[in-house]
C-alpha cells in the first residue's frame, strides 16, 4: 500500500467513526496514529464522553475481532489471560482464551483493578503474547489494547504503575463535545424512535495490516532524529521532572511521527509531525517531582514548555521526493 493509498484509507475510517462518535478529529487521529504505529492506547477522561463507543467504533471501522473488559477490584488476572480447564470427556487440561484473545481489546477501567492484575497486560502489550502455567499463547495480529480510565474517581482506583503506562503509545482525552457536538447529542436524545448513527466497516484484518507497513518505510532524515531525540533529553533536564521520557519513549516518539506523517499523505517526516504528536506520545512517561504536582503543573505543560526551548531544525525536501 502506498502513502497516499493509506492516508485516503485512514481518512476514511476517520470519517465513519465521526459520522456516530461525537468527538473532536485530532483525538481520533492521534488514537488512528496510535493504531498505525503498533502502538496501545489510553483514553483518560471523565465518565460519559464516549471513550467505550470510540474504542468500539475503531473496532468495527476497521474490521476487527473486538473484546471488552470491564475491569474491577475483584478481577483476577486468570480472567484476562485465559486459563486450563479439565474436560472430562478426556481427561485432559485444555485452554480456554481469556478475552485478551482478540485484535481490538478495551481495557475499560483499568484504574480500577489491582496492581497485579493490571500487569496481566504487561506482557500482552509488550510481546503479543501470554503465558499461562508455563505455557506461551501467541495473541492474533494485529492486537491493540484501548484502555480507559477515569480522573475524577480516587476511591476504589489504582494508579497505573510507571512501567504499565510506558506501554502505551498514545495517551489522550477526547474531552466534553464543543457546542455543535453537544447540540447533536441532544438532537439524537430528542430523536429517540431513529436509530442512532452506527460506524460501518471501511476495512478488513488484512487491509489494516498493510496500513501498519506503510510508516516503515517513511524516511526520517538525520536533522528530525536529532530533534526526537533532543526533545526527549530535554525532558530529563527540566527542574519540574523526576523521572524524564525513557528509552522507550524515544522509540515511540519516532514511530508515532512516522504514523502522524502517513496521515498528513507525506513519504517523509517534518518537525512539524513529532511536534503534533509529541505531548500524547509522551505526556503520560513523565514523573512530576513532588513540588510540581502540589503546584498543579500538567505533564502536557512540561511537553509544552519542551518543545518551545528545543530549536526546529530547518528542513528541505528528502532528495528521493525531488
Amino acid at each position: 500500500m502506498s502513502v497516499p493509498d493509506a492516508a485516503a484509507t485512514a481518512e476514511a475510517v476517520v470519517d465513519e467513526i465521526l459520522s456516530a462518535v461525537v468527538a473532536d478529529r485530532t483525538v481520533l487521529e492521534e488514537v488512528l496514529a496510535g493504531v498505525l504505529a503498533r502502538g496501545h492506547v489510553l483514553l483518560e477522561d471523565v465518565p460519559g464522553t464516549g471513550k467505550t463507543l470510540t474504542a468500539q467504533s475503531f473496532a468495527t471501522a476497521l474490521g476487527l475481532e473486538f473484546s471488552r473488559i470491564q475491569f474491577t477490584p475483584d478481577l483476577m488476572p486468570a480472567d484476562i489471560t485465559g486459563s486450563y480447564v479439565f474436560e472430562e470427556e478426556t481427561g485432559e487440561f485444555h485452554f480456554t482464551p481469556g478475552p485478551v484473545f482478540a485484535n481490538v481489546v478495551l481495557a475499560d477501567e483499568i484504574n480500577r483493578a489491582p496492581p497485579k492484575t493490571q500487569s496481566a497486560l504487561l506482557e500482552a502489550m509488550a510481546e503479543g503474547q501470554v503465558t499461562v502455567d508455563g505455557d506461551t499463547h501467541e495473541l492474533p495480529e494485529p492486537f491493540v489494547v484501548i484502555a480507559t480510565q477515569n480522573p475524577v474517581e480516587q476511591e476504589g482506583t489504582f494508579e497505573l504503575p510507571e512501567a504499565q503506562r510506558d506501554r502505551f503509545m498514545v495517551k489522550t482525552s477526547l474531552g466534553y463535545p464543543d457546542a455543535e457536538g453537544t447540540r447533536e447529542l441532544i438532537d439524537r436524545r430528542a430523536d429517540r424512535d431513529r436509530p442512532d448513527p452506527t460506524v460501518e466497516r471501511v476495512i478488513d484484518r488484512e487491509r489494516v495490516l498493510d496500513l501498519q507497513r506503510v510508516p516503515e518505510d517513511v524516511a526520517v532524515e538525520e536533522p528530525v532524529r536529532d530533534y526526537i531525540a533532543e526533545v526527549c533529553r530535554t525532558t530529563r533536564t527540566d527542574g519540574r521532572v523526576d523521572v524524564g521520557v525513557s528509552p522507550r519513549g524515544v522509540q515511540r516518539l519516532f514511530e508515532a511521527s512516522r504514523a502522524r506523517a502517513v496521515l498528513e499523505g507525506r513519504e517523509y517526516v517534518v518537525p512539524e509531525d513529532s511536534k503534533r504528536i509529541a505531548a500524547p506520545t509522551l505526556a503520560h512517561r513523565l514523573v512530576l517531582t513532588p513540588e510540581a504536582s502540589v503546584d498543579g503543573v500538567s505533564r502536557r505543560a512540561v511537553i509544552d514548555a519542551v518543545l518551545e526551548d528545543c530549536e526546529v531544525p530547518a528542513m528541505e525536501r528528502p532528495s528521493a521526493e525531488q
